[in-house]
């Protein structure tokens, strides 16, 4: 499994190199304005998928931020209104149980 998996990478890396040899020509970007980026096409699209990265992570960030801090909650101990039940003492035990009638 350990040696498909590095051969799964190396397949996918070997294509993307590929990709990369096949589109050196220039291209351009045109923005608003009138303004453009001239720059090789792997350039381009590299931009282009690093950018969807960051997007993608700081729109997740709130999230991550609020299952962090029910986490954060979740672990620290419950303290509870309610006191503890203790158990009797043998002292209040005794002082508590009715003596035995004899004889009526």
């Amino acid at each position: 499994m350990k040696y498909f998996l590095w051969l799964l990478k190396a397949a996918i890396f070997f294509t993307l190199f590929a990709f990369a040899l096949n589109n050196q020509q220039d291209s351009i970007v045109h923005f608003f304005f009138g303004t453009q980026w001239r720059a090789p096409l792997v350039l381009i699209v590299l931009a282009a998928f690093t950018l969807g990265v960051v997007v993608g992570v700081l729109g997740m960030v709130p999230r991550w931020w609020k299952h962090r801090a029910a986490a954060q909650k979740s672990a620290q101990p419950e303290t509870s209104a309610v006191a503890p039940v203790q158990a009797p003492s043998p002292v209040n035990d005794a002082a508590l149980q009715q003596p035995p009638i004899h004889g009526i």
